[in-house]
């Protein structure tokens, strides 16, 4: 072995004893002169290896983030904040799997990252991003030493965790810092999304791991399995695992974080609940933003007294007025909080908040301040008005229910509001049309409806303050890109009462075109899984209004024109059908199978109703199979499914 090979291992052996086991077995002193040779025979040979421990520097800053899309989908977390919503979770495992195991989980508080490696060597480092696409931030990773840049597996493997600053490498950090970092969230996701990997390095964050996302060769059968994989490859992972057979020692591991989280030198904000078998995660598989077998549990909010200065009153796209208390800023869960929204009129005078008030507030599952209620008047003490006028635009308050709201569709915060909806990441993603663009359009260039953006040119744009050149195209380039774009994404878009993503997805699916929908029936809506009442109403009478249809004509006009859902073909052999897939399949994946009845003319479904036609059952079918019995549906296993598709 050459001697720069033989330093390069013995370097990054004593960096995972001091990163990742915290059990150094040399002083620093050994390390910087075993690291000062291996740069010297660099510098003169030339020759850097892959893994030299001189790579993990910072570099020169980057131009900006590439986006980059995750081999397989990251998903957030569901939560809960009571012992009776977690019931509800462990009601929900319990009707798809028997006798189901369960880990638990330290839940950390700061960016979550994903790791790809192939055939053994480090490739990039990425944010979560919306779960599909991230950030490509390997530039600032590398400068990161808590993580491998070779592991043994040779597959192509993408490696979850959460990158975190310690609690007294914040500290440290401040006592010479220009700026003051207040919380070490806001720490991590400054240092890993800033484009200069030396200001990554300067905050020393380290990634904690605890998932493998996707492994090209093998499995892991459990979550325990995923924890020993990623300790075996080299990553550091927090050493608290507890496996829990039912849902009281959940709750005993859950009091014991909680009673333990206030020590550790990591910031963390509640407890994370998994199913501990893989297979029986994909009995029950996900929502259309979480994993339905694994729940976060958050921990009470940190809450504090202070004085409500102001009550202000916010109009958002729907109309409805939000009271906004100003408040005597204070300090919760390491952020400053100056602001505390109430839901409307009934609840600030339910919580008896007066002007002048003393209050208690707190950070809801420590990130939205709420005020819970009133503890103290003083004499200066003055009831909020209820408005009878919109403060925006003078219109008169419509009263419904406990909620305000102003009838004028053209007051200038609603429609700043619904075109920020409109260009939102997850509708049209027309990047640079945030909610004061739109205000400003509003106000110089007449702004009124979302179709109106596709008639402006760089002239119009360049009448808008701190517009210029570059912004200019960037902004006209997204509104051109945003013409083509996915039926359930415009959907979406359109700010239809009661329809959110799903809702817009499962529509999309259904109607396969605008014009398909705008004939739909009420009932014909109501037979879609997510779509209940209010919303069928909603969408129907959306439908109906002139305005409505007339802003879709000009959206034609402009040439938008959603991508129409091709509907399965009549003749397929499942047309017709409502299928539930359960249990085990050993030949396809869950989602390989559902892809292969939606193209042969079949709806999957995730639970078993009287509109259930076909359940395919695999290994270790349970509560599902056992009700396609008792109501008679037909069932038939996965050599049957098989020879169906030939």
């Amino acid at each position: 072995m050459d001697r720069i090979r033989e330093l390069i291992e013995t370097l990054n052996r004593w960096a995972h004893e001091y990163y990742v086991l915290d059990n150094p077995s040399v002083t620093d002193r050994e390390y910087d002169r075993l690291y000062d040779e291996l740069r010297s025979l660099e510098e003169s040979t030339g020759r850097v290896d892959f893994d030299s421990p001189t790579k993990r520097v910072g570099g020169e800053p980057v131009k900006g983030f590439a986006a980059h899309e995750h081999i397989s989908r990251l998903y957030s977390l569901d939560k809960c904040v009571t012992y009776d919503e977690l019931e509800a979770f462990f009601t929900r495992v319990g009707k798809a799997v028997d006798n189901p195991s369960y880990t638990v989980e330290y839940k950390f508080d700061g960016l979550t990252m994903c790791l790809t490696y192939s055939d053994g060597k480090f490739v990039r480092a990425t944010t979560r991003g919306n779960g599909v696409k991230g950030e490509d931030v390997t530039a600032q990773c590398l400068t990161i030493k808590s993580f491998p840049l070779t592991i043994p597996y040779k597959g192509t493997l993408e490696a979850q965790g959460e990158a975190v600053i310690r609690l007294s490498v914040l500290e440290e950090y401040n006592k010479t810092a220009k700026e003051q970092l207040k919380n070490a969230r806001n720490a991590v996701a400054g240092a890993i999304r800033n484009l200069d990997p030396k200001v990554t390095a300067e905050r020393r964050p380290e990634i904690l791991f605890y998932n493998v996302n996707y492994m090209s060769e093998g499995s892991l059968s459990t979550q325990q399995a995923h924890f020993e994989f990623l300790k075996e490859q080299g990553f550091k992972v927090f050493p608290f695992l507890k496996i829990c057979n039912n849902a009281d020692e959940v709750k005993a591991a859950i009091e014991e974080i909680e009673s333990g989280r206030r020590e550790l030198d990591v910031l963390t904000d509640g407890a994370v609940i998994k199913l501990n078998s893989t297979p029986e995660r994909e009995l029950m598989g996900y929502t259309d933003k979480f994993p339905r077998w694994a729940t976060a549990y958050k921990f009470e909010a940190e809450e504090s007294i202070t004085e409500v200065k102001d009550v202000v009153w916010q109009v958002g796209r729907t109309g409805k007025l939000t009271p906004l208390a100003i408040v005597e800023p204070v300090e919760l869960a390491g952020a400053t909080v100056r602001k505390a929204t109430l839901n409307n009129f009934g609840d600030l005078t339910r919580k008896d908040v007066k002007v002048g008030s003393r209050v208690l507030i707190r950070r809801s599952n420590e990130v939205i301040p709420e005020i819970l209620s009133a503890v103290e008047h003083t004499e200066g003490s003055c009831d909020v008005e209820k408005p009878v006028k919109c403060p925006f635009c003078g219109s008169k308050i419509n009263e419904i229910g406990a909620n305000l709201f102003c009838p004028n569709k053209y007051c200038p915060p609603r429609v700043a509001g619904k075109v920020e909806h409109f260009a939102s990441k997850d509708a049209m993603d027309i990047e640079g049309v945030s909610e004061k663009t739109a205000a400003a359009m509003y106000e110089v260039l007449g702004l009124r409806e979302c179709s109106q953006l596709y008639s402006y040119t760089e002239e119009d744009l360049s009448k808008l303050e701190g517009f210029k050149t570059r912004k200019i195209n960037n902004v006209l380039k997204a509104i051109k890109k945003s013409k083509k774009i996915p039926l359930e994404r415009f959907l979406f878009a359109l700010g239809i009462g009661g329809v959110g993503k799903v809702a817009a997805r499962d529509l999309s699916r259904a109607f396969g075109s605008v014009a398909e929908l705008c004939k739909a029936t009420r009932e014909q809506l109501l037979e879609l899984e997510n779509i209940g009442e209010i919303s069928a109403d909603g969408i129907v009478n959306w439908f109906r209004d002139e305005d409505n249809l007339r802003e879709l004509a000009a959206f034609a006009a402009h040439g938008v024109t959603p991508e129409v859902v091709k509907k399965p073909s009549l003749g397929g052999i499942f047309a017709g059908q409502t299928v539930v897939l359960t249990g085990t399949l050993n030949k396809f994946k869950r989602s390989e199978a559902q892809k292969i009845i939606e193209s042969l003319g079949g709806e999957c479904a995730g639970a078993v109703t009287s509109k259930t036609t076909l359940v395919i059952a695999g290994e270790a079918a349970g509560s599902k199979k056992e009700k396609a019995e008792k109501l008679g549906v037909r069932i038939i296993g996965e050599e049957e499914f098989e020879a169906m598709i030939k």
